[in-house]
C-alpha cells in the first residue's frame, strides 16, 4: 500500500503526468508506422530484397507489344535492360493515361513509368523524372502529296485531328494563342497510330506527333510526311515516386552506362533509327510488293517457315532483301533466285533448279537453319541476327568477327558486338589477321537492318494493338518458335 501510494503520488505530479501523455502518444504513433526494417515500397533496397521491379507502360508499337507471344517495344527493352542491371525480375503493369499511370507510382502500386512520357510541368508536379534519355520534338504530319501543309502558317483554315494524348492538344491551343487560325479535332477514341492511318488514307488533312513517333509509323505509312517542327525539344524520362531519390539516381547511372557502352544504340536503333535508311520510294515498293508478289509464294514460305521454326515473315522480309520477289534475280556474285542460292549451297541442298521457286525457297530456308543451329551460343534475337549475317557474308567471316570482338572486349554471341567490327574487317590492319581475309563489313550490317525493318512492318500488320491483360510477367523476345 506504501508503495501503490507512493507511485499514484508521483504520477499526479504535472510534468510527469505530461511526459506519460508524450509516451502513448509515441508509443502509438510506432504501432502504425512499418515495422522494424520495414523499407517504402519504391526504395531501391526493398526493392532489391522482394528481387521484383514493376513498371508501368502502355500497350502500342513504342512501349509494349506482343507478337508471337513474345515481348517487344522499345521502353520494354530497356525496362528488361534495367531489370538485369538491378538483378530483379521485371513485371509489367498496362495502365491508361497519364493520371491513371502517376496514380499507380503515388500509391506504390508500381515503381517506374516508362512510357513514352515527356517532361512536362504538370506531370513533374505528380512524381519525380530521371534524367532524359531521348530528344524529341513534336512536328505537323500531312499526306505527302498534300504540298499545301508543309509548314506552321499552312494550317490556318484547317482542321487539325488529335488523339487521346493531351500533350498534342496543349501544343496546338498554344498555336491558336499566336493567331493560327485553325481548329482543332479531338478524338479522344484515337491514337496517334490510328490517325497517322487516316492520314495514309487521306482521311485526314493533318495532325502532330513526336518525331521519333512518326518516323517508327512512316515503316508501314509510307505516304506520311513530316513536315515543321512546332513547339520546342523535348525530353523523353522515366517517372518514381516523388521521394524514391536513390531510384532516380539508379535509372540515371543505368543511362549513362548504357550510353556508353552502346546498349541504348541498339535497342534504338531497331526501333527508330533504321527507319531512316528506308526513302519513300523503298517503303512504297515494298507496300506494293507485298501486296502484288507475296501472294504467289505466300504458301511454300509459310510451310517451310514453320517446318524450320522460323516465322514466315522473316522469311518473307529476307526474300524481299534478296531478290524484291524476283523467282530470276541474278546477282554480280552468280547467286540466284529468290533467295540468291550460290551454286555451292544450291548443290548442297539438292537443288537442280535454282530458277524453280519453291526449290529455291526450301533451300534457301534450310540454309538459314543450318547457319542458326551452328551459333547455338548466341541467345534469342542476337541468334537470329548473326545467323542472317552468316547467310549474306559467310559463316567464316561471321567467325572472324567473333574473334575480333573477343579480342576486343565485346560479346561475341551478341549482334550489336559484330555490328562494331565487322566494318573493321575491311581494313588491312584486321583483315590480314582474319583467317578468311577481306570482308566488305558493312554489307552483312546492312542487309541484317534491312530485314530487321521489313519483317517489323509484317509484324505490323498482324498485330491488334490492345493488350488483354493488366499485369504481365517479362518474356525474353525471340525470333521464332520451334
Amino acid at each position: 500500500m506504501f508503495l501503490a501510494g507512493k507511485v499514484n503520488a508521483f504520477l499526479n505530479r504535472p510534468p510527469v503526468l505530461i511526459g506519460l501523455l508524450f509516451g502513448i502518444i509515441v508509443i502509438a504513433a510506432l504501432a502504425f508506422l512499418p515495422g522494424k526494417g520495414e523499407l517504402p515500397s519504391h526504395d531501391l533496397r526493398k526493392i532489391s530484397r522482394q528481387g521484383e521491379i514493376i513498371f508501368i507502360t502502355q500497350y502500342n508499337p513504342h512501349c509494349y507489344y506482343r507478337y508471337r507471344d513474345q515481348a517487344m517495344g522499345f521502353e520494354y527493352e530497356l525496362a528488361k535492360a534495367f531489370a538485369e542491371d538491378l538483378g530483379v525480375r521485371l513485371t509489367l503493369k498496362i495502365a491508361g493515361p497519364w493520371e491513371d499511370m502517376a496514380r499507380l507510382v503515388q500509391t506504390g502500386k508500381g515503381h517506374i513509368i516508362a512510357a513514352n512520357m515527356t517532361v512536362t510541368p504538370e506531370r513533374a508536379a505528380q512524381v519525380a523524372f530521371s534524367d532524359g534519355y531521348l530528344t524529341t520534338r513534336q512536328h505537323i504530319i500531312a499526306h505527302r502529296d498534300n504540298h499545301a501543309v508543309r509548314h506552321v502558317q499552312d494550317l490556318a483554315g484547317l482542321t487539325v485531328q488529335v488523339g487521346n494524348n493531351a500533350v498534342y492538344q496543349k501544343q496546338l491551343t498554344a498555336l491558336q494563342e499566336q493567331g493560327i487560325d485553325l481548329t482543332i479535332n479531338s478524338a479522344d477514341q484515337k491514337s496517334t497510330m490510328e490517325i497517322l492511318r487516316d492520314i495514309e488514307a487521306g482521311e485526314t488533312h493533318a495532325t502532330v506527333a513526336y518525331s521519333h513517333v512518326a518516323k517508327l509509323n512512316q515503316r508501314n505509312f509510307p505516304h506520311i510526311f513530316i513536315a515543321d517542327a512546332v513547339g520546342n525539344e523535348e525530353q523523353l524520362a522515366w517517372g518514381v515516386h516523388p521521394e524514391a531519390e536513390a531510384l532516380r539516381k539508379r535509372i540515371n547511372l543505368f543511362f549513362r552506362a548504357i550510353k556508353t557502352d552502346g546498349v541504348f544504340d541498339e535497342i534504338y536503333n531497331r526501333y527508330y533509327s533504321s527507319a531512316e535508311s528506308l526513302n519513300f520510294v523503298d517503303l512504297r515498293s515494298y507496300h506494293r510488293f507485298l501486296a502484288t508478289r507475296l501472294p504467289q509464294y505466300g504458301r511454300i514460305i509459310k510451310s517451310e517457315a514453320e517446318n524450320h521454326g522460323f516465322d514466315w515473315r522473316l522469311i518473307a522480309a529476307q526474300i524481299y532483301q534478296e531478290s524484291r520477289f524476283q523467282p530470276d534475280a541474278l546477282s554480280p556474285a552468280g547467286a540466284y533466285g529468290l533467295m540468291q542460292l550460290t551454286k555451292r549451297t544450291a548443290r548442297s541442298h539438292g537443288v537442280s533448279d535454282p530458277g524453280d521457286p519453291i526449290q529455291n525457297i526450301r533451300a534457301g530456308i534450310r540454309q538459314l537453319k543450318r547457319l542458326y543451329d551452328l551459333f547455338d551460343d548466341a541467345e534469342g534475337a542476337d541468334r537470329i541476327f548473326i545467323a542472317l549475317g552468316a547467310y549474306n557474308v559467310g559463316q567464316g567471316h561471321i567467325r572472324d568477327a567473333q574473334r575480333l570482338a573477343r579480342k576486343k572486349g565485346y560479346d561475341p554471341t551478341q549482334w550489336a558486338s559484330l555490328v562494331k567490327v565487322l566494318p573493321l574487317l575491311q581494313q588491312e590492319e584486321y583483315f590480314e589477321e582474319a583467317v578468311y581475309g577481306y570482308c566488305q563489313g558493312t554489307e552483312p550490317v546492312r542487309y541484317v537492318r534491312q530485314i530487321i525493318i521489313f519483317y517489323d512492318i509484317l509484324k505490323h500488320k498482324s498485330i491488334q494493338f490492345k493488350p488483354d491483360e493488366t499485369s504481365l510477367p517479362d518474356m525474353l523476345p525471340g525470333p521464332a518458335e520451334s
